[in-house]
């Protein structure tokens, strides 16, 4: 492909949104370590993960994406076995997450997302597939082996963006509206199954939502982290902390476990006030409105149904992660894309930016330096006898 032709079809603000949320992200570890005393570790390293983010970027963009699609169900099932593999590891604070390398930790269900994408999109790229009920079966069973797996990690958070996913790209693929509405019954009626299958602790955290703590003492069960949560976000008022400074002196009101992980959404707005969770809301609104864009300017069905499922896989995290933090939603321990602290993560949205880079550039009817155009032709003209 000719450079011009590369600049005119990169996704410049697809891009820009996601350099923005680094920054913010930054910013926010920073002043969860500076709540804490600590000396800038984490927010070091997170510049560091995100180099290596950027390189994910680009190595996933320089392929086509149709190459890649040739290897969508080796990708999903080596992820698996990665599930499969941490139940071999010491556990790290009661949970089986992750593959510990030395001085690093590898989360797969990070990377089981991203495989399990591509290998709905490979199978339901073919119109049979999912004309019939029964073709839903595999995309099911697709679904069902790694959200058993995250479960039982256990990853409640992880574990609840694989279905959202499934319907969507269900949806976009064409699957006829009578067996979406029976399959998502089907899923109602497994509800009861599924809790059956959590732990205490998930099952606690659900009922934490239904008995949330008011004003006065903070409760020490598992409604700690959400009371905390909220006070934080009522003390970060409408400008936040940069500006009007802190609102008390007791450091112990802004003690929050996890807070530049799963909750650096709160600590944002402690900082900036409402303004920052906007700007928070607005890029990430902007991310998966511009993979929704790529989706709808490419023509090959496998690259059109990756692109939706990544950007559904953005904006059901974001959602989720937000609106556990202000009790909307059960405390499940899920980071904010492009935002929160960790390795894995933002490796993986490293490669998932890169994939829809690579779909961009490449929409699917281009086969050569420039793509075919439509030249009008005169019909001749019989010459009279």
């Amino acid at each position: 492909m000719l450079p011009s032709a590369w600049a005119q079809r990169m996704p410049w603000g697809l891009l820009l949104a996601a350099l923005g949320l680094l920054t913010l992200g930054w910013f926010g570890i920073a002043r969860s370590e500076q709540l804490v005393d600590g000396d800038g570790h984490y927010a070091w390293q997170q510049v560091q993960w995100s180099i290596l983010a950027g390189c994910a970027v680009w190595t996933a963009m320089l392929p086509s994406y149709r190459h890649i699609s040739r290897y969508s169900y080796v990708l999903f099932l080596c992820t698996v076995a990665l599930l499969i593999a941490v139940y071999f590891f010491p556990p790290i604070h009661g949970a089986h997450r992750w593959l510990r390398l030395g001085r690093v930790g590898l989360q797969p269900s990070e990377f089981a997302k991203i495989a399990y994408v591509l290998a709905v999109a490979k199978y339901l790229m073919h119109r049979q597939n999912y004309r019939q009920f029964r073709g839903l079966l595999i995309p099911l069973v697709l679904t069902l082996l790694p959200v058993i797996l995250v479960l039982r990690e256990p990853d409640l958070g992880t574990s609840l963006v694989f279905l959202p996913v499934l319907f969507t790209m269900l949806y976009a693929a064409g699957a006829r509206k009578t067996d979406l509405a029976a399959l998502m019954a089907c899923g109602l009626l497994m509800l009861p199954v599924l809790w059956t299958q959590m732990s205490a602790e998930q099952k606690s955290r659900v009922t934490a939502l239904f008995d949330q703590t008011g004003p006065g003492k903070a409760p020490s069960d598992d409604g700690y982290h959400l009371y905390q949560s909220k006070q934080m976000l009522a003390l970060g008022g409408m400008w936040g902390s940069l500006v009007a400074g802190d609102a008390v002196k007791d450091p112990a009101v802004y003690q929050l476990p996890e807070d530049h992980t799963d909750f650096i959404f709160v600590v944002l707005i402690e900082r900036l006030g409402w303004s920052g969770a906007l700007a928070v809301l607005l890029l990430e609104l902007l991310l998966v409105a511009r993979a929704l864009a790529i989706a709808e300017a490419t023509r090959e069905p496998f690259g059109r149904l990756t692109a939706i499922g990544l950007a559904t896989l953005i904006g059901v995290q974001t959602l989720i992660n937000t609106a556990m933090t202000i009790g909307l939603l059960p405390v499940t321990g899920l980071s904010l894309p492009l935002v929160s602290y960790g390795g894995s993560g933002l490796l993986v949205h490293g490669l998932s930016l890169g994939l829809l880079v690579n779909i961009a550039l490449r929409p699917g009817f281009e086969v050569s330096a420039t793509p075919f155009r439509f030249v009008e032709r005169t019909p001749k003209v019989r010459a009279s006898l």
